[in-house]
């Protein structure tokens, strides 16, 4: 059985493992996300890897965390979670999970996009964007 994003239990187990040996850590600091790039070499039908999307205000702020190719479609992925809030000054891991669509490399942006809360008066929407390449390997 298949989730919302086309993976079975054991390509996700696979993937999830993957990021585990795959993945570097690190903390948020001034910017909006970290890492803002990387390359995942992956032996499964898609690669994972983890972001953390940070809040360097002094209010929280809704964000979105959204997928994208090199040319700004967007692509069907896996984000946990997708949609949250972050409260002034703190930062949260977010993991992306990425088919690779019948592709050997695939390069996609995952983006932080803040989310105006209603009734404010200022409704601007912000994208931070990281550059990351997928490789399967066989």
């Amino acid at each position: 059985m298949t989730d919302r994003s086309g993976f079975d239990a054991a390509t996700r187990a696979g993937l999830l493992a993957t990021l585990a040996l795959a993945a570097t850590t690190g903390t948020a600091g001034a910017q909006s996300m970290s890492p803002m790039r990387g390359v995942v070499d992956s032996f499964t039908e898609g690669f994972a890897l983890r972001v953390y999307p940070s809040n360097p205000y002094d209010q929280r702020i809704r964000v979105e965390i959204k997928v994208y190719d090199q040319d700004f479609h967007e692509v069907r992925a896996d984000v946990r979670p997708a949609d949250f809030t972050l409260a002034a000054g703190a930062s949260r891991k977010v993991t992306v999970v990425v088919p690779f669509a019948g592709v050997a490399d695939r390069k996609v942006r995952v983006c932080t996009e803040s989310i105006p809360f209603p009734n404010q008066q200022t409704q601007i929407r912000t994208q931070v964007c990281g550059k990351f390449l997928g490789r399967r390997r066989s």
